[in-house]
């Protein structure tokens, strides 16, 4: 290996890529952009987006080429690196009160124990990091390649209850890292994992009041319960949240959202779908979620489905071929999903079948026996609760049609498995049903209840990869 400590072996070419252009193929090892030897994902991410560039290539028989490339500013090369970071992961140094890993079941595969905290996991996929195992030169690092946003996973300002909740004694001094990253102008976003009589109450109204004078830098803060699972033994002792509390906890956020907004444009503190879902209140307006800025943790995601359906019903019931629609539309549909999205996913079946006379839908709602009924998102629903709880109703007589529609999100990424490693094929097996993932946007909703053929089209892995990939040249 020599002088490169990590060798960045390329596993994907894109079609006409650069790439692809300079004949670079997979096997083939990146080892230098512009004379600079590639640490990891970070390095390759900032030298590459020069309008002129040279990339030191190694060949499969050890042969070097020098490739000099001029491109437009930030065009990628078109390659995927057999290792995403391009260096080993971090795994994470906390052993937080609230961790869901640690309340996982014994005897699942070995990579749902894996704890990470890595910083380019941030960038890359939006995780929520703690900068626990982070160093002063990682966070100078991410200041001199302005890389944002960085999503950071806060719980407390308070420095003894930040040690306390991640059970590390260095969690309050790294809180330090965000003065650093407000002054280096770095956009962030902020998570409060709320811990009933833990980090709520007074605690939280510090929180937010010391997280707001990083505004605007630090452009969002999300609240979200605490997950409780029923494998909690010898773990600290959490409670969950009442309606009345969640109800407290929105109101809390709400009565602080119009100022931040007057003065920066922006709502700041926002409540995660689980609150309003848990005092039985209206989701906030789309308005309120600017730009829904943290979707992928569970803010604003029902609000954006809500408009999504809504726009798409109302686009299908509008146009030419509406009539010969409902009279095509004969069959029964089987839907599943957990106890968080039920209400609403529910209230659309009512809404297709008012539209379509002849469509029958049965939208059922899995009860999370697996991790226990406290857990209620559909991505934690299992393969063997969903059989078990659908045979049951097929085994009391109730006609559930040939297709059971599911979120695709109950689906491990890119691969037709459960999180307990049922698959999708053992599931079709045991209720003589086909199985269609379906994306979780509104419109895919009503388009794989009326357009079966076609969704089934849609959730092709390569069918939506190479799509993708297509659309993104075009723009």
């Amino acid at each position: 290996m020599g002088k490169y400590n990590n060798e960045h072996v390329i596993r994907t070419v894109y079609p006409d890529s650069i790439a692809e252009e300079m004949e670079i193929r997979p096997g083939d090892v990146l080892l230098e952009i512009n004379g600079r030897i590639i640490e990891d994902v970070f390095d390759y991410r900032y030298l590459v987006k020069d309008e002129y560039i040279e990339v030191l290539i190694r060949k499969p028989d050890g042969e070097e080429w020098l490739l000099e490339i001029d491109k437009d500013y930030d065009d990628d090369l078109g390659v995927e690196f057999e290792n995403e970071l391009m260096s080993e992961y971090r795994s994470c140094s906390n052993k937080c009160m609230f961790c869901f890993i640690d309340q996982m079941p014994p005897g699942m595969r070995e990579t749902l124990y894996f704890k990470d905290d890595d910083s380019r996991l941030s960038f890359l996929q939006g995780n929520y990091i703690t900068l626990t195992n982070m160093k002063e030169n990682d966070i100078e690092r991410i200041i001199h390649m302005q890389l944002a946003p960085i999503n950071i996973s806060v719980q407390s300002t308070n420095p003894e209850l930040r040690c306390k909740m991640l059970h590390n004694r260095f969690a309050g001094e790294k809180l330090k890292f965000i003065d650093m990253l407000y002054e280096g102008h770095v956009e962030m976003n902020g998570q409060v994992v709320l811990c009933k009589n833990v980090n709520d109450g007074a605690e939280l109204e510090r929180t937010i009041k010391d997280l707001s004078a990083y505004l605007p830098f630090m452009r969002s803060v999300s609240l979200v319960p605490a997950g409780v699972t029923k494998y909690r033994d010898g773990l600290f002792p959490l409670e969950m949240f009442t309606k009345e509390e969640a109800g407290a906890v929105i109101d809390m956020i709400e009565s602080r959202q119009q100022g931040f907004y007057d003065e920066f444009g922006l709502h700041f503190i926002h409540a995660s779908d689980e609150w309003y879902i848990l005092a039985g209140r209206e989701f906030p307006e789309e308005e309120r979620y600017d730009g829904y800025i943290q979707l992928e943790n569970g803010v604003g995601m029902m609000r954006l489905f809500i408009n999504e359906f809504e726009d798409a019903l109302k686009e299908v019931t509008g146009s030419l071929d509406h009539e010969q629609l409902k009279a095509e539309t004969d069959r029964v549909v089987t839907i599943a999903t957990g106890k968080l999205a039920y209400p609403v996913v529910s209230g659309f079946a009512q809404r297709m079948t008012e539209a379509f006379p002849k469509l029958k839908i049965h939208v059922f709602c899995i009860r999370n026996d697996f991790f226990g009924e406290t857990i209620t998102v559909s991505g934690l629903v299992t393969g063997q609760d969903l059989i078990r709880q659908l045979k049951e109703k097929q085994d009391q007589g109730e006609k559930l049609g040939d297709v059971l529609h599911i979120p695709s999100n109950m689906l491990r990424m890119g691969e037709q498995v459960f999180l307990d490693d049922i698959t999708v094929e053992d599931v079709e097996k045991a209720l003589h049903m086909k199985v269609r993932p379906v994306d979780s946007g509104g419109r895919e909703f009503v388009d794989a209840i009326l357009y079966p053929e076609y969704n089934m089209d849609r959730n092709n892995e390569n069918f939506v990869y190479i799509k993708a990939y297509d659309d993104s040249k075009k723009q």
